[in-house]
């Protein structure tokens, strides 16, 4: 029988802040409601290796129901969080209505089109994983129609364009850059692969312009060394599925358009506008309480909190999620004990990303480097990552059978015959 002494937490997102706060909380005292729209936590540091025919979806998917099989008070709900009643501590979703005494929002972020709806309507993004299903399916489709295209209609075919140098922009352009080289002509011998153009258009002066002048400087001499075109302080001021048209006046004839280029927080209908940031974040305390409220928190990319070391809020990354969450059921716990709670400040451990074989770049707090050791030290934090020792073992195979052979056996186009849009 269920304690009816315990308190109901309600989660809404099993990202990583939703995750790692489930398995954080005390289960003598709290009950827990996980609501996602998707059965899955998804990895999303993998989805660039995902969509350009690296990994298998299930390798860096993991159920929820499975994750969470040895934890009795934990209930899962497939649904959709509609809106939220603070006077009546109630959430309205799809499938009906559900109380709470405390609720954890970690929704996370969606891609971010700057108020651009023919861009948005046009191009590919990279959020889940079926998004990285989708751009796999494309770029393979992209290359059967190339073998029967005529002339007039292989350039465009031809011209892979990526928007955002960020961590997943760079992976992204340094993944196309090696299969490119490696995979591709072995699959496709018809086709002439030096007329195939991968372009990175940044807004900022560098790539990777969150990290070190070292790794800007790094990744954009490995991208331009593996034949990637960059562009920088160059904005996309449109793209009809056919054209993409620079701030520079220049324009680039492409079917494909990667869209990296910036987030903002998934909607919740429930806040007043003073504690939503322009970018669609909450506003929350130092224990990731959101303002306005008494019982209900935000985790991880959805949450706002200034502090004296980041002024500006902490950055988005998967680790401030983890850490946050792991305090925050600490903190749930001291407030049923009546014992003071913790402020949240973000240790920087570091950051890094991989442009390719042997290529990373790695920040941490006192030392930069790149190179052979980086990429290595990159291979290493992400398997650790990894939720279950099987799928970290499925993914190191994977990478040690691409390293040696530079060939990849996943080049799968799951798709409907009519839903494919490239050739149409």
């Amino acid at each position: 029988m269920t304690n009816t002494s315990k308190k109901k937490v309600i989660v809404v997102g099993g990202g990583f802040a939703g995750i790692q706060f489930i398995k954080a909380l005390n289960e003598k005292l709290f009950d827990v409601l996980l609501i996602d729209k998707i059965n899955h936590h998804q990895f999303q540091p993998l989805f660039y290796q995902v969509a350009t025919s690296q990994l298998e979806p299930s390798s860096i998917s993991f159920p929820l129901r499975n994750i969470f099989k040895k934890k009795p008070n934990v209930q899962i709900r497939l649904a959709t969080v509609l809106s939220i009643d603070k006077t009546q501590n109630k959430i309205a979703t799809s499938i009906g209505d559900f109380d709470y005494d405390y609720l954890v929002i970690a929704i996370g972020c969606t891609t971010n089109f700057f108020g651009n709806e023919i861009i948005k309507e046009n191009s590919l993004t990279l959020k889940s994983t079926y998004d990285a299903i989708t751009i796999r399916n494309h770029i393979l489709q992209t290359f059967e129609t190339i073998i029967s295209a005529n002339e007039d209609e292989k350039e465009s075919l031809f011209n892979f364009v990526i928007v955002g140098a960020g961590p997943t922009g760079v992976e992204m352009a340094g993944a196309f850059a090696e299969i490119k080289e490696d995979v591709l002509p072995k699959d496709y011998q018809g086709i002439d692969f030096s007329r195939l153009n991968i372009y990175l258009i940044e807004g900022t002066k560098n790539t990777l312009n969150s990290m070190s002048p070292m790794a800007q400087i790094a990744s954009k001499n490995y991208l331009q060394k593996m034949g990637v075109t960059i562009y920088t302080e160059t904005f996309v001021k449109n793209y009809d599925e056919n054209v993409l048209t620079l701030s520079t006046g220049e324009s680039i004839k492409t079917k494909t358009v990667i869209w990296a280029a910036g987030v903002t927080g998934n909607h919740i209908e429930g806040f007043t506008p003073e504690i939503i940031t322009p970018t669609n974040r909450l506003k929350v305390n130092r224990i990731n309480k959101v303002f306005e409220s008494e019982n209900i928190f935000a985790l991880g990319d959805i949450a706002y909190m200034e502090t004296p070391l980041y002024p500006k809020a902490h950055p988005q990354l998967a680790n401030v999620a983890i850490n946050q969450a792991k305090l925050l059921a600490k903190n749930l716990k001291y407030l049923e004990q009546n014992k003071p709670t913790r402020n949240f400040e973000y240790k920087d451990l570091g950051s890094m990303a991989t442009i390719g074989r042997n290529k990373a770049v790695v920040d941490l707090p006192f030392f930069h480097f790149s190179g052979y050791f980086a990429w290595l030290t990159w291979i290493f934090v992400h398997l650790m990552l990894i939720l279950s020792v099987k799928n970290k073992l499925i993914i190191f195979i994977n990478w040690a059978w691409a390293y040696i052979s530079k060939d990849t056996s996943l080049a799968l186009i799951l798709s409907q015959h009519n839903k494919t849009k490239v050739g149409n």
